[in-house]
């Protein structure tokens, strides 16, 4: 029979709850070895209670929390109570004879709220299990041990400046760590500690809202609001927190432009151009960024024709320029008002308007020294062609704005007149041609006339920025009639001799240079005569008709000459004359050119009479210079040439070819230039020449095996050369010291008389054995010499 479980809870303080768990547990009779049928239990024998124990409670002893007991201990100490779970042994202990449990140390409810743990009666002697085991929990009773705290702070909210009261600003929030779900440990109320009267917040939900209406950013644009968050429902005893809300008042356009002045006086020299600063304006608009945009405007036309107004960069200041050239001799000043308006407008601010001001401007104009001033910007004048020098062409003139009575000399730059075609009067200004002018050369003439001031004192003479101006003038030419027309080119044609009577042969045109000329009548006329080989009928535009008569051109070698008269029709008339060279060709049935007489051919186109004759006398001077150069040549051939009979047979060559002087005997072969009969046979294979590289060359031509002719050795001579790749490409002159067979006499030459070295000389032939012919060479070299002193 199940015994009833007792359950004895101890709560400190007098605090006290009982639950119960109720579950079935038919396994546990059967266990038990019980006779009989199995009972079905209504109820476990644990009746079971949570435990609750104060958070933060601390003491110098373990605290007893509960104690646990079941009807099968009957006191005689052989059930033993064990506990296990979260905690069990280390913050909750068990006493294993009386089941007291007692917690060790101090809990926390915000570290961990509940503990879940198992308890078991068990036979001390064999640990077994007298009743089954139960869960049972111990919950961490909450107290109000934690403050509020704002996680999200400090705070910054912005708000415009001119709300309407109850704007909300922001809403802040805190947090409370203790158990909202016990008492009132966490259940907050807001309140301002300080930013009143500007601001106030919601208790419960903690909504900033503003307090007070028109709150001006001008006047304060910051506030530094203070929230404090307190639990126990903010009765006396409960904890709180605090956080700062920074509240900034953001701008709207609430505040109309002012001008801090009334007047603003500026000055500008004179010369000032457009575009040039006069000065700088400002409207006072405490509002900020695009609420204090600026726009300037001027009120009054006198001011708005000579400045103009506009905005800088940043939209704040107004800038005053000048639009047109000043004069101070015209107008000192100029006043005027300028207003200032916002560009952007509020329109739930405009009963703060209107927003604009409005402020007065006088600008003085300096006055300052000027160049003198002509009375027009650009003259053009014109005078005819062919005048005079001195022709007066006009006037230029200048004034001085600074003083009338100042004078003012004029000059023309050199640059814009390199011809000097005009000269200008220093004093007055007048323009006069220098040269006679010729519109055919040229039309316009473009000057460039300088008016200076002359200085009048000695300090405007030692002033080196001396005051000048210029202007511009254009000079025409006009024409006159005085060019004759004339053909427009010279005309050179030909007719067939097939034509038939009143053929067109040639247009011709003809062209004045005058400009007038250009534009008016030009007439052309031919012969007068009725028998007139040829017909010229003016066209009456500028042009006539060569023609052929009714009756043909009378048979001719010659090319016609068709005399042309022009005239043209101005005032006065200009004539000219002019001639039209016509040949007689013969003509193929197509009517091109076969052939024209030989006059024709030989007759250069085009020209003159006088051209003929200058071309044949200089070909007759050409001719007679040639055939006297060739009688001279001639000449001189005749004077070198020797007489048969004093032909000694000696063959006499120079050449300009400079050697290695006396000691080079090396540098030709005299011994090749012997007699070949006499001379020694060339060792085999290539000879080596000393007097130029080494170069590889073609094989030498072998001496003829026996006598020869002079001509004979000549060619193979002139052959080697020629076939020798080593020689230079200049011909070589050589001497050659053989005279032939066949002489008498044997050989003149000195060039073997001493070939023996120390040898001595021969016996003297005497020369008057040598006959007639060289008596005069024995009279030379044959008389003895006078005896020695």
């Amino acid at each position: 029979m199940w015994g009833l479980v007792r359950v004895l809870l101890t709560w400190l303080g007098g605090w006290s709850c009982v639950g119960r768990l109720a579950a079935p547990a038919r396994a546990w009779a059967g266990s038990r070895g019980a006779p009989g049928p199995a009972l079905l239990r209504t109820r476990r024998s644990w009746v079971w209670n949570q435990f609750f124990v104060i958070e933060e409670y601390a003491g110098p002893e373990p605290v007893l929390i509960g104690k646990l007991h079941s009807d099968v201990d009957r006191g005689e100490g052989r059930t033993k109570y064990l506990l296990t779970g979260e905690g069990a042994g280390t913050v909750f202990v068990i006493d294993e004879a009386t089941g007291n449990i007692h917690v060790t140390k101090s809990l926390d409810r915000e570290e961990k709220a509940q503990y879940v743990l198992l308890a078991q009666a068990v036979d001390r002697a064999s640990n077994r299990p007298l009743e089954p085991p139960s869960e049972f929990i111990i919950k961490v009773q909450d107290i109000n041990d934690n403050p509020p705290i704002f996680p999200l702070g400090p705070y910054h909210a912005t708000v415009p400046e001119m709300s309407n009261v109850g704007t909300s600003v922001i809403q802040v929030t805190a947090h409370d760590a203790d158990d909202p779900s016990y008492g009132n440990s966490a259940k907050l109320v807001y309140t301002v500690l300080d930013g009143l009267p500007f601001f106030s917040v919601d208790p419960q939900t903690g909504v900033v809202r503003t307090a007070i209406p028109n709150m001006d950013r001008e006047t304060q644009e910051e506030f530094l609001v203070v929230i404090q968050a307190k639990d126990m429902g903010g009765h006396m005893g409960g904890l709180s927190g605090s956080t700062t809300v920074t509240v900034t008042l953001s701008d709207v356009n609430d505040n109309p432009p002012k001008f801090p002045q009334s007047l603003y006086q500026f000055s500008v020299v004179e010369t000032a151009g457009p575009g040039t600063l006069v000065g700088r304006l400002r409207a006072q608009d405490p509002d900020l960024g695009d609420n204090a945009l600026m726009a300037y405007s001027i009120l009054d036309g006198e001011g708005s024709e000579a400045f103009s107004i506009s905005t800088d960069a940043q939209g704040r200041d107004g800038l005053l320029t000048v639009r047109k050239p000043l004069d101070f001799e015209t107008r000192h000043s100029y006043s005027f008002r300028v207003e200032a308006t916002n560009t952007l407008i509020d329109p739930a601010y405009l009963r703060r308007g209107p927003f604009k001001d409005v402020a007065s401007v006088r600008v003085a104009v300096q006055d300052a020294p000027e160049p003198p001033a002509f009375t027009q910007a650009a003259y053009i004048l014109a005078v005819p062609e062919n005048k005079s020098p001195g022709t007066l062409v006009g006037q230029v003139s200048a004034a001085d704005l600074d003083s009338q009575a100042s004078p003012i000399r004029y000059s023309i730059l050199p640059d814009t007149d390199p011809e000097h075609c005009f000269s200008i009067e220093p004093e007055d200004g007048t323009i006069h041609t220098a040269v006679p002018l010729d519109r055919e050369a040229r039309v316009w003439h473009n000057l460039t006339v300088l008016a200076t001031e002359v200085a009048l004192s000695v300090h405007q003479m030692d002033d080196s920025s001396a005051q000048a101006s210029q202007v511009q003038v254009a000079i025409q030419t006009l024409d006159e009639n005085d060019n004759a027309p004339q053909l427009a080119e010279p005309y050179d044609t030909f007719v067939c001799e097939s034509a038939a009577p009143g053929q067109l042969i040639q247009v011709l045109r003809a062209l004045d240079r005058d400009e007038v000329g250009n534009n008016s009548r030009i007439s052309l006329q031919g012969p007068l005569d009725p028998d007139a080989n040829f017909t010229v009928r003016d066209n009456r535009d500028g042009s006539a008709s060569l023609l052929l008569p009714s009756r043909p051109a009378p048979p001719r070698q010659a090319p016609y000459l068709v005399p042309i008269e022009l005239w043209d029709w101005g005032q006065p008339a200009l004539r000219s004359t002019a001639t039209v060279t016509v040949s007689v060709c013969r003509c193929r049935p197509d009517g091109s050119v076969a052939s024209c007489r030989p006059e024709a051919q030989l007759s250069p186109a085009g020209l003159s009479t006088g051209a003929l004759l200058a071309i044949i006398t200089c070909a007759g001077t050409l001719l007679a210079l040639v055939v006297l150069f060739v009688a001279l040549r001639r000449q001189k051939q005749e004077a070198l040439m020797v007489l048969e009979e004093e032909d000694v047979r000696e063959n006499i060559i120079t050449y300009d070819d400079e050697g290695g002087g006396e000691e080079d005997t090396e540098a030709f072969d005299i011994s090749a230039l012997q007699n070949p009969d006499g001379a020694a046979p060339p060792a085999p294979g290539p000879t080596a020449r000393r007097d130029v590289l080494p170069w590889a060359r073609a094989p030498r031509q072998p001496w003829p095996p026996g006598p020869a002719d002079v001509a004979q050795l000549l060619a193979l001579r002139l052959r080697g050369a020629d076939d020798d790749p080593s020689v230079p490409p200049y011909d070589s002159v050589q001497v050659y010291g053989y005279e032939g067979r066949g002489s008498s006499c044997g050989s003149l030459s000195s060039l073997g008389s001493g070939s023996e070295i120390g040898g001595a000389p021969g016996p003297a032939e005497p020369l008057d054995d040598w006959g007639p012919l060289f008596r005069t060479l024995a009279e030379l070299y044959g008389a003895k010499e006078p005896p020695a002193p």
